[in-house]
């Protein structure tokens, strides 16, 4: 039997000082979640109309953040070509009980930074021996956000959220699947904010 599976696919695009997002969140194979530029919007119906509405103006107001600050960025260190950051991230549950956690990043198409799950550490994937791989990892691993915080997220909350699945008590935890969803959604473009500025303020040395 398949696993139960909830993951987030989060991609942004920057090119000439401009930053273009677009990803979703899927529980179970069915899409729960769409980014799309600046707007997320819920698919299942997992938060109430007003609740949601205050999820979604957060969101909105982040990556308007993060679009600010690449174009910061831009002006200091301008890069001709564009960059494609992306993130991928969950957690499955298999029958026999057992479960894994997941965080994978990958700049331009080729695997960046993974996230081990069970010691809490990220580890270079990046090809090329250069600064900013080496950078972005000694960064990351500086802040509990980053490595506790991270691992009891995708360890124990998302587990949880299917743990509730395959109980068929999912009704019940919908307000969890939606801090879920945005908490992953702000984890993954915290990340990428921190992986673009790296990338934008070493002048694209990658």
């Amino acid at each position: 039997a398949a696993p139960l599976t909830f993951t987030i696919l989060q991609q942004t695009r920057v090119s000439k000082g401009n930053s273009i997002f677009w990803g979703n969140a899927s529980l179970d194979g069915r899409l729960s979640h769409l980014l799309v530029d600046y707007n997320v919007t819920q698919v299942l119906p997992l938060d109430p109309p007003d609740v949601w509405a205050r999820r979604q103006e957060d969101v909105t107001t982040y990556l308007l953040y993060f679009g600010q600050l690449v174009k910061l960025f831009s002006k200091e260190r301008p890069i001709n070509y564009p960059q494609s950051l992306c993130c991928r991230l969950g957690c499955q549950l298999f029958p026999n009980g057992t479960a894994h956690s997941f965080y994978e990043v990958t700049l331009n198409g080729t695997a960046f930074l993974t996230f081990h799950v069970p010691t809490a550490t990220w580890e270079r994937r990046w090809p090329h021996e250069d600064a900013v791989a080496t950078f972005a990892e000694r960064e990351l691993m500086k802040y509990p956000k980053t490595t506790r915080d991270l691992q009891h997220f995708l360890n124990t909350t998302c587990v949880g959220i299917l743990q509730a699945q395959s109980a068929g008590t999912g009704k019940q935890s919908s307000r969890s699947h939606a801090l879920l969803v945005l908490g992953l959604i702000l984890g993954t473009i915290a990340l990428l904010c921190m992986a673009v500025g790296i990338f934008l303020s070493t002048g694209g040395s990658c």
